[in-house]
């Protein structure tokens, strides 16, 4: 990226962050990211229609056309194909800009933005569009945590209008849309940072998902379709079309989310990278009990960063075992922990030529009982390519030391590659990040897939079976703590020393209070 454009992206940030700061006020910022957000989507698709309009009236000829400036009764006209195209439809008069426009002068002003965003979602039903679009503004409410009055309430609207409206985010045509979902990426992960654990839970760090997706594209130009089970706000999907460009994601992005909010994140992140609605499809549901993608799968690229360490339903639900997600491993992962629950499923939709990388809780990797009959499975039938420990503190609302799964089902050999990239980060704000060297780092070691002294180390098959099918990276590789090596004898010495001292010092002390003892009574 340019020096020019990462200045303008740092102040489009900054500028971003003031906005959400000063409009705040007494809302909580994690409440508050809806109405920023909201907004945000609302000036995007008003401009992405716009554009798709005055570009086929230009070159129908009709060189000075502005959406903007028509009548509702002229656009009208042309729903039906804007529909078809785009998946949802807006009025001249109910634009972001014309809005704006008259927004100080409009004492309504929060039933306007409600019957407007009520419109656009009305325009989807009965169409192809209709579950992409559904439901998209349900969390902008204007209510009383905006302000006591109509009045404040209106105010505010105004002033957050102003204040998206003037993010310098360029013309529709000249930006690829970078700029509109780096504006939301940024947001989102400013929302999560504060938000601590109920922000993690939803948002994977933007370079765990570069890495995650380099980790699946290796050296491929292209990729069918990419899917996350669990794939709260949608980020580790979008990674895919980042990397690749979206046109070399073929057949498009799917995901499940459990979370309502989250769902609504997700499929607004998918229209603000411009992916088309019937090039996506987010579901909302509990993955473990009702996938929503038994047609669209398998998958050649999975990504994901499930819940840690959840309940489900496992053996209370006497379905499960039979589940053919499941059945193969022959036990289900336990109902406290449905991690590898998650990895069962992910490994069943895999395709033949297919990587996943998942971010795996430590425990699930050394655990006996069920965990291992899982992992047992997994090892026996040469799924597990790579496993790598990553270093602490990357994710919000948790410290710990994280790992990712690697599976794949065309291994060419029966070895697994452990890499320990627990120092493989730099830390500039109050969480460890992966650079873009750490990230290289780890890819070629991927890459090379051979031993490397305290980096990486390649175990046979028969290594992991005799270790109890313990696949966690110290196991096979002893961590790299830089430590000087410890001289025993010097050790022994020292303490031959200190408890003679300690002894002579507790003498002491036991005097100095026999003394004040007689000191006192006399």
């Amino acid at each position: 990226m340019s020096n020019k454009k990462e200045q303008e992206r740092e102040e489009l940030h900054k500028t971003i962050w003031k906005i959400a700061n000063e409009l705040r006020g007494s809302v909580d910022g994690w409440d508050f990211k809806q109405y920023v957000l909201g907004l945000l989507f609302y000036r995007f698709i008003s401009e992405n229609i716009e554009y798709y309009v005055n570009k086929n009236q230009k070159k129908a000829g009709i060189s000075n056309f502005e959406y903007r400036n028509i009548t509702d009764e002229e656009a009208l006209m042309g729903k039906q194909q804007i529909l078809e195209e785009k998946g949802f439809f807006i009025l001249p008069s109910e634009l972001f800009c014309n809005i704006r426009k008259n927004a100080e002068r409009n004492e309504n002003l929060n039933v306007t933005i409600s019957n407007v965003f009520n419109n656009i979602e009305a325009s989807a039903r009965g169409t192809a569009s209709e579950n992409d679009v559904k439901g998209l503004f349900d969390d902008f409410t204007v209510d009383n945590k905006l302000g006591n009055t109509v009045d404040e309430r209106n105010q505010k609207l105004v002033k957050m209008l102003n204040a998206i409206g003037d993010l310098k985010l360029g013309d529709y045509q000249d930006n690829n849309i970078d700029l509109f979902g780096d504006a939301y990426e940024f947001l989102m992960t400013m929302y999560a940072s504060s938000a601590g654990k109920s922000g993690g839970e939803f948002f994977t760090p933007q370079e765990v998902g570069e890495l995650l997706a380099r980790i699946v594209i290796m050296d491929k130009t292209s990729v069918n379709k990419v899917y996350d089970p669990a794939c709260g706000s949608g980020g580790l999907l979008l990674k895919f079309a980042k990397i690749l460009g979206k046109e070399n994601v073929k057949q498009g992005f799917f995901g499940q989310e459990i979370n309502l909010t989250t769902y609504n994140l997700a499929r607004i992140n998918m229209f603000l990278h411009n992916i088309n609605y019937n090039n996506f499809n987010i579901a909302r549901g509990d993955t473990l009990i009702h996938p929503q993608h038994w047609d669209d799968e398998p998958f050649d690229a999975i990504v994901s960063n499930p819940p840690y360490s959840i309940h489900w339903a496992s053996k209370e639900n006497p379905l499960l075992i039979n589940d053919e997600r499941f059945s193969p491993a022959g036990v289900l992962a336990p109902s406290s922990k449905a991690d590898l629950a998650f990895t069962m499923h992910m490994l069943s939709w895999l395709s033949p030529k297919g990587t996943a990388a998942i971010v795996e809780f430590p425990g699930v990797l050394y655990r006996g009982g069920a965990e291992q009959k899982i992992r047992k499975y997994m090892i026996d039938n040469n799924f597990v390519d790579t496993v790598i420990q990553l270093p602490p503190d990357l994710f919000f609302g948790t410290t710990i030391a994280t790992c990712i799964l690697v599976l794949k089902k065309n291994k060419i050999d029966n070895n697994i590659l452990f890499v320990d990239a627990s120092v493989e980060f730099v830390r500039n704000t109050n969480k460890n990040k992966l650079s873009n060297e750490n990230i290289n780092n780890i890819i070629s070691l991927l890459k090379e897939r051979k031993e490397v002294e305290n980096k990486s180390y390649l175990a046979t098959y028969e290594e992991v079976k005799e270790n109890d099918y313990n696949i966690s990276v110290n196991s096979y590789l002893k961590a790299n703590l830089n430590e000087k090596k410890i001289d025993i004898k010097e050790v022994n010495k020292r303490l031959a020393e200190i408890v003679p001292k300690q002894e002579q010092l507790r003498k002491e002390l036991e005097e100095i209070i026999r003394e004040l003892e007689v000191d006192y009574h006399e």
